[in-house]
């Protein structure tokens, strides 16, 4: 590899001859070889349309020359599109507040710029400092590009969310058929339909994707140009507003201009926020793939009422197992993204006085977090939810067995009479319904308002049609 040398206040270093990228880039990579992690896409795009609007409002507020302007628009719009991905080598763990990843996207886009006027890399006919982060500071970039980049890919998460919620929300129709026994403690309870499970996990996931909405509008507002404090130094009056104007623009995102510039500089709480919700989503996908697996367990020894897409072979030495295994993926998935939010919500808190020094971190974990949240729903969507099937007969069966169905004669019999017809069931091996109808018919059941003989058609009518006792209203009182 050949190098060209080059300086700045600390000394020289040797560059490689053909990166776009500079010293203190250089000097990043150097100092850091932390985790071998590079940015996400979302950030670099991010980064890359800031210094696009920064160019051309500091353009027309008469501040940049013109041929330098487009030139660094041109350049910045390669880097936004993915040209030049490849130059982003800063480790997210790296110096706080993310100066050296600005100062790598000001160096890229300095030297693309500077090979499209004709000159090559390094000698900075367009400036790093002096012109592609005119009007800017890392300060004010940084927590822009964080607020930009979750937006970019808001409808992208949104629209995996919801496809899942409608997916399940299908299910819960084609399921409503499945009478099954209830569970609450894992226990024995009262009967349910296997679609209003579904359509619980289905309003679920929905709830979450509006919560997720909602904690974007945060996001929505925009603090740069307060350069490195808030106070906006260096930067033209109007160059705030005109900035916001310009990357709603650019983005066709609804963006608002800060209403202080020292908050939006000195919090990272909306960053919280909106990870936060990505955690709440994580919660309840880590408890409906949960139920999943335990739903389909066994299948020969476990509850089995619900059969999952076989989508490979789930053994190295048991022929024929097959796991669940998007709903072990999701899991793990969204145990990860708890851990990202964790780590936003620690690094927000650490902030002090004018500036939130771990915003590099607090970015990294963000937009990983909605990679891993939208791959994660989109795989658990198409390739385990569509496909599930209802084993009606086994969750049938199940439901025969469960004596808990007593609980719709306690208006009938009370709950003390009603749970010695469950012991009794118990210990007997026979069914609730077999023992009332007998002691109906020898007047030994007894009416908990009156203390008449309860009858046999009482019994009945309480128990005869299952699928009642999962509409809910008070059965066999009259």
């Amino acid at each position: 590899m050949t190098y060209r040398i080059e300086r700045d206040s600390l000394g020289e270093v040797q560059v490689p001859e053909a990166a776009l990228y500079g010293v203190q880039t250089q000097r990043a990579k150097e100092n850091f070889p932390i985790s071998g992690l590079r940015p996400w896409r979302a950030f670099i795009w991010s980064v890359a349309i800031v210094k696009r609007a920064a160019a051309q409002v500091n353009r027309d507020l008469g501040l940049l020359e013109p041929r330098l302007a487009e030139a660094i628009i041109e350049a910045a719009q390669e880097v936004a599109d993915g040209r030049w991905d490849s130059q982003f080598v800063v480790d997210p763990f790296q110096a706080g507040a993310g100066t050296s990843q600005n100062m790598n996207a000001n160096e890229v886009i300095a030297n693309r710029a500077s090979q499209i006027l004709g000159s090559a890399p390094g000698a900075y006919l367009v400036h790093p400092n002096d012109h592609v982060n005119m009007s800017q500071s890392t300060n004010d970039v940084i927590p822009t590009a964080i607020r930009l980049g979750a937006l970019w890919r808001l409808d992208e998460l949104l629209e995996a969310v919801r496809d899942l919620a409608g997916a399940l929300d299908q299910k819960a129709t084609e399921f409503d058929r499945v009478l099954k026994s209830g569970r609450t403690h894992l226990q024995d309870a009262v009967p349910v339909r296997l679609g209003q499970e579904f359509s619980g996990y289905a309003r679920a996931v929905e709830r979450d994707a509006l919560r997720i909405e909602r904690a974007a509008e945060g996001m929505r507002r925009l603090g740069i140009g307060g350069t490195a404090t808030g106070t906006g130094l260096n930067a033209h009056p109007d160059y705030h507003t005109r900035m916001v104007e310009h990357l709603s623009a650019l983005t066709g995102l609804k963006l608002y201009p800060s209403d202080n510039l020292f908050e939006s500089m000195q919090s990272m709480a909306d960053a919280a926020d909106f990870s936060a919700s990505l955690r709440t989503l994580a919660i309840t996908l880590t408890r409906i793939a949960n139920d999943f697996r335990l739903l389909a367990s066994g299948p020969a020894t476990g509850l089995d009422e619900l059969r999952l897409p076989a989508v490979q072979p789930g053994s190295s030495i048991m022929p024929g197992k097959v796991n669940p295994v998007l709903a072990e993926m999701l899991n793990m998935a969204m145990f990860h993204v708890q851990g990202c939010d964790l780590t936003v919500s620690l690094a927000a808190q650490a902030g002090q006085l004018e500036l939130n020094v771990m915003m590099p971190v607090i970015a990294h974990n963000l937009f990983e977090s909605m990679q891993i949240t939208i791959g994660a729903t989109r795989a658990f969507t198409e390739k385990c939810v569509r496909g599930l099937q209802a084993n009606q007969a086994k969750a049938q069966g199940w439901l025969e067995r469960n004596a808990i169905i007593v609980t719709a004669l306690n208006p009938v019999i009370g709950y003390s009479a009603g749970a010695q017809l469950v012991k009794e069931a118990l210990s007997t091996n026979r069914t609730v319904r077999e023992i009332a109808v007998e002691k109906a018919a020898a007047g030994q059941l007894r009416h908990r308002l009156d203390d008449r003989a309860v009858s046999v058609q009482e019994i009945e009518q309480a128990l005869g049609d299952v699928r009642r006792l999962t509409e809910g209203g008070i059965l066999g009182s009259g």
